[in-house]
């Protein structure tokens, strides 16, 4: 199967279930010219709506079992929009290299088991996955995905590294509300993060040659993205060391004060 005809079907299905079908062996060679498709196909109970409508609990709410669901469905949005966007890569970059596109499709497979255990997780406490409204944040986003490189600066080394800190965050506030099943699943997460801010900053190495990482990374991200949103108000600097950051690049993030999407501080 083409990973262009796959691609295509992932980013535009109108069913969760098409969303979630595995990759098969995929043919990664795409001559065509880029597609750039400009928003997702979803099901009724999985429309973006605007942010406002849809407000997510502070990592305290994990204490009680109906915030702690509204977490976990905007955990498992964040996947889905990780599915479809790690899909439109795919479309938007058919001359990468094949092994920048074989890392895509990688990282793909993993979002959807990743949604698969939040779906997991919902389904314990009584709900599912469509149960609350949903946002498009990363899909808002799509203007700062000009080219690979800008791509894996922002989805990589600003989403998935802000989660290295966000992910064992919310694992142990899980774990001390006593829900260590959804504890594990974010651990799980956690672990699978840091292989993917390796491959970004694998491909932020390779694509920007020699040049000084922190400053290619921070010429290719604008506000909103940029490092203040590349980490939480913890700091997990292990997890960036087992990704391969360089220290140079990890004492650099650390020294930059945490902001909010909405640009408040964390």
């Amino acid at each position: 199967m083409r990973a262009r005809d796959y691609a295509i079907a992932i980013v535009t299905s109108d069913t969760l279930a098409g969303k979630l079908v595995p990759p098969p062996e995929l043919e990664l060679a795409d001559l065509e010219p880029p597609l750039v498709i400009p928003a997702p196909g979803r099901p009724a109970d999985l429309v973006i709506v605007p942010g406002r409508t849809a407000r997510v609990p502070p990592l305290a709410g994990m204490r009680d079992p109906n915030q702690r669901v509204r977490i976990l469905h905007a955990l498992a949005n964040h996947e889905l929009q990780a599915i479809e966007l790690f899909a439109w890569a795919l479309l938007a970059y058919p001359q990468a290299p094949e092994p920048f596109r074989r890392g895509l499709v990688a990282i793909l497979a993993d979002e959807q088991r990743h949604l698969e255990l939040y779906r997991d997780r919902l389904r314990a406490h009584g709900t599912d996955f469509g149960s609350q409204p949903v946002t498009g944040h990363f899909w808002n986003k799509l203007d700062h995905f000009g080219d690979p490189l800008a791509f894996v600066c922002a989805m990589g080394l600003t989403f998935e590294n802000a989660n290295l800190d966000f992910a064992g965050d919310y694992a142990t506030a899980a774990r001390e509300a006593g829900d260590l099943a959804t504890a594990e699943a974010l651990e799980r997460v956690h672990t699978d993060e840091i292989g993917h801010v390796h491959f970004a900053w694998v491909w932020l190495r390779r694509l920007a040659g020699d040049r000084d990482p922190w400053l290619v990374y921070n010429e290719h991200t604008r506000p909103p993205l940029g490092p203040a949103r590349a980490r939480g108000a913890r700091f997990d600097r292990e997890a960036r060391r087992r990704a391969g950051l360089d220290d140079a690049f990890i004492d650099a993030l650390a020294a930059i004060s945490p902001k909010r999407p909405s640009g408040e501080p964390r």
